[in-house]
């Protein structure tokens, strides 16, 4: 099984941060295939950002040259997946979607810890989509920049510390990680907080291998019916194949 990765900004650092944590969770036997767009934006915190690296990429998902079995878009709250899912014929799992699927399994009510304030509209939108609303407490941001969040781990720990015990107070159960950037840090925060914290990219590697071995893909009828190859759209797509970042789970464990 091959999954391709896609972080939604151009940092190379980031994507292999995901790669990293995705590799760790993933079966043996699946690949993990990293990218990130050539172009777009070097970090997505709001919505004018968010939109451009929607179209960043899916500019790298319809130009990728190499075969995969599913997509996981690495943006947590970012635009651009129902586009994904028309594009393509393979499974695609946004990490919001899968973490907020993955928290309401073990937990009742569950809350999101993220970078900036200007990324928690974006974050709504994606989960109202997604129909989460209900289940959800609130959103809190950490005021941490993407970049700087693996810069120093004990210190963005603690500041997604202090911002979850609102979020517990406030009656959630269960908590997820609101950045892709925050990869690796679920496990330190469970033994902080003492409840399931969950991280959107191991979250999103299990879905895509239980929808390829189940033999599911995204339905090409209704809104995800394919778009007409013929149809004009001067200068789309408009970089070449993005490069791969290759890593692939051990076969033991």
């Amino acid at each position: 099984m091959r999954i391709l990765v896609v972080n939604c900004n151009t940092s190379e650092s980031v994507t292999a941060d995901i790669v990293d944590v995705a590799a760790s969770v993933a079966s043996p036997g699946t690949e993990i295939v990293g990218t990130q767009p050539a172009w777009g934006v070097s970090s997505a915190e709001g919505f004018y950002e968010s939109f451009i690296s929607a179209a960043a990429v899916l500019d790298v998902l319809a130009t990728w040259d190499d075969p995969f079995d599913a997509v996981i878009m690495a943006g947590f709250g970012e635009h651009g997946r129902e586009g994904a899912r028309q594009l393509l014929d393979v499974p695609v799992v946004d990490i919001t979607e899968a973490a907020a699927y993955t928290a309401s399994l073990v937990g009742h009510r569950f809350g999101v810890v993220t970078t900036m304030r200007t990324a928690i509209a974006s974050i709504e939108q994606s989960l109202a989509g997604a129909g989460f609303d209900p289940r959800g407490i609130g959103i809190r941001a950490a005021d941490i920049p993407v970049l700087d969040a693996q810069l120093d781990l004990e210190s963005t720990a603690a500041a997604l510390a202090a911002e979850a015990h609102i979020l517990l107070a406030e009656g959630s159960d269960a908590l997820v990680l609101g950045c892709a950037g925050f990869a690796g840090l679920d496990r330190l925060l469970e033994r902080e907080l003492g409840v399931p914290v969950v991280d959107g990219v191991a979250a999103a590697v299990g879905l895509c291998e239980m929808l390829v071995r189940l033999g599911k893909s995204t339905s090409k009828a209704g809104p995800y019916t394919p778009p007409a190859a013929a149809k004009p759209r001067p200068g789309w797509p408009r970089s070449r194949p993005a490069a791969a970042l290759t890593s692939r789970a051990p076969e033991i464990f």
